[in-house]
């Protein structure tokens, strides 16, 4: 189906369904929402709370009982057709014994996979995907990512003024971007897994990676790319010893200080020697703390090396009306000789904050 061209009763549906999947960060899992839906209107709606808990289709089913019957479900994500720490969804569907199941996207689970939706066909069920597809697909970015690739989704984040810089000559970017700005930049800290920055911003800044005021479910690990184990054990990124600190270190750091580290509660993960092997690490973090979105507010050392390894998919990038002349900009040591060879984003929408604009964009060839 062409969601474009979708029936705006199902577009209406679907986006209602798609902020019910936003209330919530089940990963592992995959955000999604549902909403059954009978003579126009809603009889029962739900999202996926949490890894282990129902998926969004039975909430919204079991809400809506006897009146799911001969009804229609919309739901952002594929229903699923296996069963891993619930049953299959596909399965309450057809028990349910709805007419109609409108599907925002397939899921790229190789377990599903279209599997669920030929289920629901086969049980004689009218079957739509593909409504409001792009929106629905941004949803599981991390999920995507990790099926395809079994690394997490990746979000650069920065600030810059209206010249390119991320900070003064003297190293100065407090603040660039403004109040507006800097609240939404909370919001995408609380909507990822992990927030990730390297040693060098640790060391300049001291920054908490907190995410203010905190969501309903669990915040983001605080992660840091520090080769050498150099992170000082009262920096706030250890704060807390709540479990959520993550050192990503090379394999040859000094001993000692990689015990220091694990003895001030912080996880260390291992990889690559002299420098830290980011896909490795990033690999880790997924398989190991379930990381499927990852916030990367690094400096332009750290970003220069994630964007050359092909780790970074989406951008948002806000611009300042400031001009600092000197400093460094938002990338060190990419080094573009041809425009012709530079790497390419696709910038997909625009957004004003205040007096700040926000670019949002997607590297060309990023997975998802």
């Amino acid at each position: 189906m062409d969601g474009s061209r979708a029936d705006p009763a199902d577009r209406r549906w679907m986006r209602r369904a798609i902020r019910l999947a936003r209330r919530s960060r089940p990963s592992p899992n995959p955000r999604v929402g549902a909403v059954v839906v009978r003579d126009g209107e809603a009889v029962g709606e739900g999202w996926h709370e949490a890894a282990g808990q129902p998926h969004a289709e039975v909430v919204a089913l079991s809400r809506a009982g006897e009146a799911a019957r001969g009804a229609t479900l919309y739901v952002t994500l594929e229903p699923c057709c296996h069963t891993g720490r619930t049953g299959p969804c596909s399965e309450a569907v057809v028990g349910a014994g709805v007419s109609r199941v409108v599907a925002g996207c397939e899921d790229p689970n190789p377990a599903v996979a279209g599997g669920g939706l030929r289920q629901l066909r086969d049980a004689g069920i009218e079957v739509d995907c593909g409504v409001l597809e792009e929106e629905a697909r941004e949803l599981i970015a991390g999920h995507e990512r990790f099926c395809r690739t079994g690394l997490p989704h990746v979000v650069w984040k920065f600030a810059m003024t209206l010249d390119g810089r991320i900070a003064t000559s003297q190293g100065r970017s407090r603040w660039i971007s403004g109040e507006e700005s800097r609240r939404y930049v909370h919001r995408l800290r609380r909507d990822s897994d992990a927030v990730l920055v390297g040693i060098g911003t640790v060391l300049a800044d001291d920054p908490s990676l907190t995410a203010r005021p905190p969501g309903s479910y669990p915040p983001p690990l605080r992660v840091v790319a520090d080769s050498s184990a150099r992170t000082p054990l009262s920096a706030r990124v250890l704060a807390g010893r709540d479990g959520r600190s993550v050192i990503l270190t090379a394999e040859d750091a000094p001993p000692d200080r990689v015990e220091a580290l694990e003895a001030a509660g912080a996880s260390v993960i291992r990889a690559g020697r002299g420098r830290v092997d980011l896909e490795k690490a990033l690999r880790e973090l997924a398989e190991r703390f379930g990381v499927r979105s990852l916030l990367l507010e690094s400096g332009p050392c750290l970003a220069s090396s994630m964007v050359r390894a092909g780790l970074v998919g989406d951008i948002v990038c806000f611009v300042a009306g400031k001009l600092f002349g000197g400093g460094p900009g938002p990338l060190g040591g990419l080094d573009v000789l041809d425009p012709a060879e530079a790497p390419r984003a696709l910038i997909r929408k625009v957004r004003r904050f205040g007096p700040d604009v926000a670019l949002f964009a997607k590297l060309d060839g990023a997975c998802v």
